[in-house]
């Protein structure tokens, strides 16, 4: 009798402690941002912009699989660090139809400035169905033009001392890359944005050296302690989440996703991430 009491009241505190998991999974993190703070340190980085800040946002995926007044709030906080740069890397909108540029309108009316600079580029999200559908990049790209964003579609832009390389996505049907890295300029402090981290890999990088901004992998999303994430968006598993040295150069960072898919996390909390400029000696 004492046995079966026992494993009864295993299985009771078992399925209770599922049932919380599945309620924080949920309900609590996916809606739990926090701001990452990051040194960067930049080669040729002019000395007026030792200190400056850069904000990251990423995969924000405006649609109908979550309530994202959250990111509204979690824009509306980001605005009170008053970052300098502020980048964003893909994945605008979760789409299915065009009731989402209407969506992400709505949100961008609180969108996140930077008194130095707004860049940003286009995920695989951003390009509709099967990541097909140029008109849907065009009506991204416009509503973040509209709000002051410069989107760099496998370009380059120097604002205020450091020069911007923006790659389409991966995944997209307008990945050029070289058209971007053949802007590297050794001279200046280059930040380079590209959505997906596969394209590190890639033999197009020009001699880059500088930093990657990246996202997609929302850091798996979910994460059992003490093992890596169950599932990754990406050929290369080493990509999921924060800074990885690329040990020739280049130093890569991946977003955690400020929005999310499906709305669950478990262990990988929201984020935007801030970057405290510095000069690489």
């Amino acid at each position: 009798m004492k046995r079966r009491r026992f494993i009864k009241k295993t299985f009771q505190w078992g399925v209770g402690l599922g049932v919380l998991t599945g309620l924080y999974s949920w309900q609590i993190e996916p809606f739990w941002m926090e701001f990452v703070h990051v040194k960067m340190p930049l080669k040729n980085l002019p000395k007026k912009l030792v200190g400056k800040t850069l904000m990251q946002i990423s995969d924000i995926h405006i649609g109908n699989s979550f309530d994202y007044q959250y990111i509204i709030d979690s824009f509306k906080e980001a605005q009170e660090l008053k970052p300098d740069f502020v980048v964003y890397t893909g994945d605008y909108v979760s789409y299915d139809n065009n009731e989402q540029i209407i969506q992400l309108q709505e949100v961008l009316k609180h969108v996140v400035t930077g008194s130095l600079g707004i860049i940003g580029v286009l995920g695989n999200h951003d390009y509709g169905l099967d990541y097909s559908e140029e008109s849907v990049a065009r009506s991204i790209t416009k509503s973040l033009e509209d709000v002051g964003v410069t989107v760099l579609r496998n370009d380059a832009v120097e604002l205020n001392g450091i020069n911007f390389l923006g790659i389409d996505d991966l995944w997209g049907i307008n990945f050029q890359p070289e058209e971007a890295t053949k802007k590297f300029d050794a001279t200046k402090a280059n930040i380079a944005l590209c959505h997906n981290p596969d394209v590190c890999d890639l033999s197009v990088w020009n001699n880059f050296k500088g930093w990657i901004l990246s996202g997609h992998t929302h850091g798996g999303q979910v994460k059992p302690p003490f093992l890596p994430p169950l599932l990754l968006p990406v050929k290369n598993k080493k990509y999921d989440a924060g800074e990885i040295d690329l040990e020739d150069g280049r130093t890569l960072y991946i977003n955690s996703a400020l929005g999310c898919l499906l709305q669950v996390r478990f262990n990988v909390r929201p984020e935007i991430t801030l970057f405290e400029l510095m000069r690489e000696e």
